[in-house]
């Protein structure tokens, strides 16, 4: 049915839109057939105007024709006509057929229109109820929205009146005197703990009740009378019990670190004073002032008199240097008892002391090592004197910063207060002793100790005492360049003709040079001085002056070098015991004494083998320079020596390392040094083969009575000393 009704709308505007010309043609102009029951509707179509487009049109019908049903009908050859009123027809029954359904269905429509009132009627009355929820819901909200209003101003009169309580109950708490702070602090004793927390509350009352009388709080002049007869209670017998504590630090064989330790546990004491009673604070820092500088005074006198009681006997004097001749001082070198021992050029276990073990060892007792009959080098006794400085130092100064709620230049010069005059008294000891003291040694390594001490000293956060470390070595640095620069005179000054005998041995001086060097390179190797390099550095360009001095006292060549070489290699062996191989000293003796061990190897050489040297550096030099034709005269020469180092090397060689062994003290230097003539030998020998082995000298017949160099090899061997 819904397919015939929509042929029939198709073929109607079909009919309406394409086939009205011919409508017109058949029917006339007035239209009107039996089949045409509408007219024709144009619309708003103008066929005036203007913005007709003819091609809409086109569109129009070209989409109609391409309809299904359009297609089928003109196919078919349906008479549009005709078939439109068959259409028309069945739309007509099929509408009879609708109205008999609905008549048919009446009763059904009309219950189910009753049924649609009542409902309207139920959701009429729910609308109703829903109007009157909301307005009840609007209303609700408004006295929700007053309660809050009540409930924040409620909040805002709250907080107002706990924060005026919190302020009141503070006040009333600052101010109030309770019965517990009255009684401890008129009844206890000021040892008991609860002093100590009542003192301290009294202290925060005092400044509660200063804060609110510059507030203008009235209330205050209740109070103000009670806090102030407790706070002079208190006062009174918080400087009785600080000053009893202080009068026993005068007691005789008292330890006073112990009572100074217990006053550290009512440092607070020393709070309250200074800051209620401004004048007893003070009474008591002074008291503590002048007995504690009475007390280090008196004991670093004491202790300092009886530790240079155990110093050793035998200490270097002015004439001590080391360009003194050994007899203008008989027995000075001499070997001093194990008791005793102490010598002004030689280290020995004396630098121990800066070690980091012995630095920090427990202080000397003087009593002790005088029973034991015990004796000490000076930088020993310096050692122990400053490290019980350094330690009572850096106790006192921290005691002062804690105890007396003092830091920076305040706490400076209350420790200056303290331990001033007793710094004063070791800085006039130590400069009246450098006046009279010439051991180099002992003033170096007091240098290194003090230098030690001074970053101890950092570590500890102890800077009081920077000021004392550089008036010490602004004392010890000048002596000890004088002594050094003393020794450096003395060896400039000495005259080998007034040193008595010649001797190709090591000589004493370069011995004391050699161990005085080592002993301060040794120790400034820990802390590099520059001043000191270049001390020792004049010191060494005049041990070389003398060496070469003393060198020209010998008549030959070979005994001013064999010499050379005995106090170049001892000084070398010295320094290298002690210094390290890259040092200054030891590359300059070093490069000395390989070019004396290679002259006096050439003089070595020259009276057993100088022909054949002579000839051998002739012959390369001809060769060199293109004359190599003039050999062919030398064959006679040439012969002869062939001949008489082929008799004579044996004996030559043998009677050489005897030499060398006699002439040297250090049988590895000359170990060494008849390796190199050896060796030197040989490859003058071989530069012998190589001129022989010229065409000019080819042909001469003494060539057969040639060694063979590796036979000489193996013959040289055999003379090499084994050690």
């Amino acid at each position: 049915m819904a397919a015939a009704a929509t042929m029939a709308a198709a073929a109607r505007e079909l009919v309406l839109r394409t086939g009205a010309s011919d409508m017109e043609e058949e029917e006339g102009p007035l239209g009107g057939g039996p089949g045409l029951q509408e007219p024709l509707q144009l619309g708003e179509l103008d066929i005036t105007s203007d913005e007709f487009i003819l091609d809409e049109v086109d569109v129009h019908i070209q989409a109609n024709l391409e309809d299904e049903l359009v297609k089928e009908a003109l196919k078919t050859g349906v008479d549009l006509r005709h078939y439109s009123k068959q259409v028309e027809l069945e739309l007509q029954q099929i509408e009879q057929k609708s109205i008999r359904d609905y008549i048919q269905e009446s009763e059904n429509i009309a219950s189910l229109h009753n049924q649609i009132t009542a409902c309207d009627a139920v959701l009429e009355r729910m609308e109703q109820m829903l109007g009157a929820f909301q307005s009840d819901l609007s209303s609700i909200s408004s006295e929700i929205r007053t309660l809050q209003e009540q409930s924040g101003a409620m909040n805002i009169r709250l907080r107002n009146r706990q924060a005026v309580r919190g302020k009141l109950g503070e006040l009333v708490d600052g101010l109030v005197v309770p019965s517990a702070l009255v009684t401890a602090i008129l009844e206890a004793p000021v040892t008991e703990p609860r002093f100590l927390e009542q003192l301290q509350e009294l202290d925060a009352k005092a400044a509660a009740v200063r804060e609110q009388e510059a507030r203008g709080t009235a209330a205050c002049a209740d109070v103000r009378g009670v806090l102030d007869r407790l706070r002079v209670k208190a006062v009174t017998k918080i400087r009785e019990f600080i000053l009893q504590k202080i009068y026993s630090f005068r007691k005789p064989m008292t330890n006073y670190q112990i009572p100074q330790t217990a006053l550290l546990k009512y440092r607070f004491f020393y709070q309250f004073l200074l800051g209620n009673e401004r004048a007893t604070a003070k009474e008591i820092r002074d008291e503590y002032v002048e007995t504690l500088s009475k007390i280090y005074l008196s004991y670093y006198r004491s202790y300092l008199g009886r530790l240079m009681k155990v110093q050793y006997e035998e200490v270097a004097e002015k004439d001590d240097l080391m360009g003194v001749e050994d007899t203008a001082k008989k027995g000075f070198f001499s070997k001093p008892s194990l008791r005793s021992r102490n010598t002004i050029f030689t280290l020995g276990t004396r630098g121990s002391v800066i070690s980091p073990t012995e630095l920090e060892a427990p202080i000397l007792v003087p009593h002790t090592a005088q029973r034991g009959e015990q004796r000490y080098p000076f930088e020993a006794l310096f050692r122990s004197q400053h490290y019980a400085l350094l330690d009572n130092s850096c106790r006192e100064y921290l005691f002062i910063c804690e105890f007396f709620v003092v830091s920076g230049p305040a706490a400076h010069d209350l420790f200056h207060s303290v331990m001033g005059r007793t710094l004063n008294m070791t800085l006039k000891h130590l400069e009246s002793y450098l006046a009279d003291c010439y051991d180099a040694i002992a003033v170096f390594l007091c240098i290194h100790i003090v230098l030690r001490f001074r970053n101890i000293a950092a570590k500890r956060d102890v800077p009081a005492l920077d000021r004392y470390w550089e008036q010490v070595l602004a004392l010890l640095w000048p002596r000890f360049e004088l002594i050094l620069e003393m020794n450096v005179q003395s060896v400039r000054s000495t005259d080998p003709q007034r040193l008595g005998g010649l001797d190709t041995r090591p000589h004493y001086i370069t011995r004391r040079y050699a161990e005085f060097s080592s002993a301060l390179v040794s120790i400034n190797q820990t802390i590099p001085n520059e001043r000191t390099m270049q001390l020792l550095g004049q010191l060494q360009v005049e041990v070389e002056n003398f060496v070469l001095r003393v060198a020209a006292e010998f008549s030959s060549r070979k005994e001013q070098l064999v010499f050379l070489i005995n106090n170049y290699d001892m000084m070398l062996g010295v320094l290298m015991e002690r210094a390290a191989d890259d040092s200054k000293e030891v590359e300059s003796f070093q490069q000395l004494l390989n070019a004396r061990t290679q002259e006096f190897i050439e003089e070595l050489l020259s009276p057993p083998f100088g022909g054949l040297v002579a000839f051998v550096k002739e012959a390369e030099a001809l060769i060199e320079r293109g004359q190599a034709e003039r050999l062919r005269g030398e064959e006679a020469r040439v012969t002869q020596l062939i001949r008489g180092f082929g008799s004579s090397w044996k004996s030559s060689v043998e009677s050489l390392s005897q030499d060398v062994m006699r002439s040297f003290t250090n049988f590895r230097n000359g170990t060494s040094i008849i390796q190199g003539a050896l060796t030197q030998l040989i490859q003058l020998y071989h530069r012998f083969h190589r001129v022989l082995s010229q065409p000019q000298l080819r042909a001469l017949p003494a060539r057969a009575e040639l060694i063979n160099i590796h036979h000489l090899m193996v013959e040289l061997k055999k003379h090499k000393p084994n050690f």
